[in-house]
């Protein structure tokens, strides 16, 4: 296991977990979410927030016992060698990350259009969108510099508005808009899983820490879970305060804006301004994140022969792989609108979920995990999987398609690399701090 000097303990591992998830998400995806549960989706969210924990308890355990930078691609690793099948799901990780930096990008274009003045061409937000991508590309290929420094203040800023628009909210929501006449069938809830589980998918990014952690084997499994349930109880209050101040109508005909829209009752327009203003905030520097991690994730995947070598290849102070996952981000931003880009990427985010959580009941006796929790996870992924797909199927079939698509993709790309460079991925973890390879985890 290779550490990289720096120590990242248990609260910094919090807030790096918040701070991934509480990004562009809330902000994009509770409109999405609403428009299918409408004033129920606090349920959504809550439920949401049961499958992440599940899924971060078969996580934790995992990088608990395998300690790497690689997060999910060693687990993959572990659980099914260094076959044609963890390569092709790492490189749809790789792709789904992709998906997911275009949400963040869509949704800093829109709610910076609702701050320009009214009238104005429609495809400004695509235009916005792809000029925030092309901002960021230039800014990670001159280096990063100051921009990751400045990642936790804005963590903070983030959440102390969406607690402070939280709390308000509560205490001037109207009640009557959650009594069960005013919530729509059941089944909606069950349809918008996928996308609430969405705005948590966030927390795998701790996995890619636990190098750094002296002690991973108690400090990431803890982290993971706390800061799932910190993050599960502002979604939750966020949710009863757009609903609690806005009809199902109004959230709806806002989807795109629905947090900085939910905000004007309460503050008035200076209200939406700042919410707005915080989004753009949040979105930004999500996509500074996102590009630098991006980079990190196309060298590491092109150097073990699962893309190309020119992803690898400098290019100022960063990668062409920035480069070039950058314009495809960019296109994904420009044609793909934000409900679209949140099901390709939850049912895809679930799906390689699930995968993970399969290939760990090969592992059990070394990480120590519960049968019974590694089966609900693997039974929760699957059913909100299979519940959006139900959705879609009669709503957006054509986003089935994409899903589809970008599987077949995946593994087309991973075939074609094995078969001209003869290269796979390995296991970087083989003893974990003296244990024998088959010895569990410790106990968090």
């Amino acid at each position: 296991m290779h550490k990289s000097g720096n120590s990242v303990s248990f609260w910094s591992a919090v807030a790096m977990g918040i701070g991934a998830m509480v990004g562009a998400g809330i902000f994009a995806l509770l409109g999405q979410a609403g428009q299918i549960a409408g004033s129920a989706v606090w349920m959504s969210f809550l439920a949401g927030g049961v499958i992440a924990l599940l899924s971060g308890y078969s996580m934790g355990r995992l990088g608990a016992r395998y300690p790497s930078a690689g997060g999910l691609v060693e687990y993959l690793v572990q659980g099914y060698g260094a076959g044609i099948f963890s390569g092709g799901i790492s490189v749809l990780m790789y792709i789904s990350a992709l998906v997911s930096v275009s949400l963040v990008a869509r949704t800093f274009g829109t709610y910076a259009y609702e701050l320009l003045p009214a009238g104005l061409p429609g495809f400004l937000v695509e235009v916005l969108a792809a000029g925030i991508i092309l901002v960021f590309m230039f800014i990670n290929l001159r280096g990063p510099g100051s921009m990751t420094r400045v990642e936790n203040l804005v963590v903070l800023i983030k959440m102390a508005a969406l607690s402070i628009f939280a709390i308000a909210g509560l205490v001037t929501m109207d009640p009557t808009r959650f009594s069960p006449a005013q919530y729509p069938p059941y089944q909606s809830v069950l349809f918008s899983l996928a996308i609430t589980f969405f705005a948590y998918e966030g927390f795998r990014i701790i996995t890619n820490a636990a190098e750094d952690m002296p002690d991973p084997a108690r400090t990431l499994p803890r982290a993971i879970m706390t800061s799932i349930l910190l993050v599960m109880v502002l979604y939750v209050a966020v949710a009863l305060a757009v609903f609690g101040n806005l009809s199902a109508d109004e959230v709806i005909k806002a989807e795109d804006y629905a947090l900085a829209e939910a905000a004007r009752p309460i503050f008035g327009a200076a209200g939406f301004t700042i919410m707005a203003l915080a989004a753009l905030l949040s979105t930004s520097s999500a996509i500074n994140a996102s590009l630098y991690s991006v980079t990190n994730v196309t060298y590491r995947l092109a150097r073990l022969g699962e893309l190309p070598a020119v992803f690898g290849a400098p290019l100022g102070h960063s990668r062409e792989g920035l480069v070039i996952s950058s314009f495809i981000i960019l296109i994904m931003a420009v044609f793909f609108d934000l409900s679209s880009i949140a099901a390709i990427g939850a049912i895809s985010t679930l799906a390689i979920h699930m995968i993970v959580h399969i290939g760990h009941l090969r592992l059990l006796k070394k990480t120590g995990a519960s049968l019974t929790l590694v089966l609900l996870a693997i039974a929760v992924n699957l059913g909100a999987i299979v519940l959006s797909a139900i959705y879609l199927s009669s709503r957006q079939p054509s986003i089935l398609i994409w899903i589809g698509a970008a599987f077949v993709l995946a593994f087309a790309i991973e075939i074609s690399l094995r078969f001209f460079t003869g290269r796979v991925i390995v296991k970087r973890i083989h003893n974990h701090q003296g244990q024998s390879p088959d010895s569990p985890a410790k106990d968090p």
